[in-house]
């Protein structure tokens, strides 16, 4: 139990894509580091980051970040880099293959979930995904009422 509240400490929550677990379901998790200059650092610090409209595609064996929005520090001046440029992600050559022939089957895309910092470093969580249907949105979004109508009978009866 200690162990756990001791990674929770370490791990500093800077932007999650909810619109991702709506939009999805989430086979896997992995954790993967992202290569990225000084200045992208201080501003994902400073809480400058949007991974709403990203998506991870995977070329010659390397993973890459798309369409990761990481606005330019504002004391960065000459040295800030473009905000929606590609960022490599930094895993094992082993799970970018895995992750790459699951990739391959039908449906299946890689999604990144949440950018945070663990022990100083920052780290994207990417999920293996696969696309919901409408009716699944709309079963998943009936569900979520049904609890929260259930909680809150629940709180009235305790009154």
């Amino acid at each position: 139990m200690h162990i756990i509240m001791a990674e929770d400490k370490a791990r500093k929550l800077v932007a999650n894509n909810k619109k991702a677990y709506h939009d999805y379901f989430i086979e896997e998790k992995y954790e993967a580091g992202i290569e990225l200059f000084g200045t992208e650092v201080k501003s994902i610090r400073q809480g400058k980051c949007s991974i709403k409209e990203a998506w991870i595609s995977i070329d010659k064996g390397e993973a890459f970040i798309m369409g990761m929005n990481v606005s330019p520090y504002e004391k960065g001046n000459i040295f800030n880099k473009d905000p929606l440029r590609v960022k490599k992600l930094l895993l094992h050559k082993a799970e970018i293959r895995k992750l790459d022939q699951q990739k391959m089957v039908q449906g299946y895309t890689l999604v990144p979930l949440e950018v945070y910092f663990k022990n100083g470093k920052v780290k994207v969580e990417v999920g293996l995904a696969k696309g919901k249907k409408l009716y699944d949105k709309r079963a998943d979004m009936a569900k979520k009422d049904q609890q929260r109508e259930a909680l809150r009978d629940y709180k009235v009866s305790l009154r």
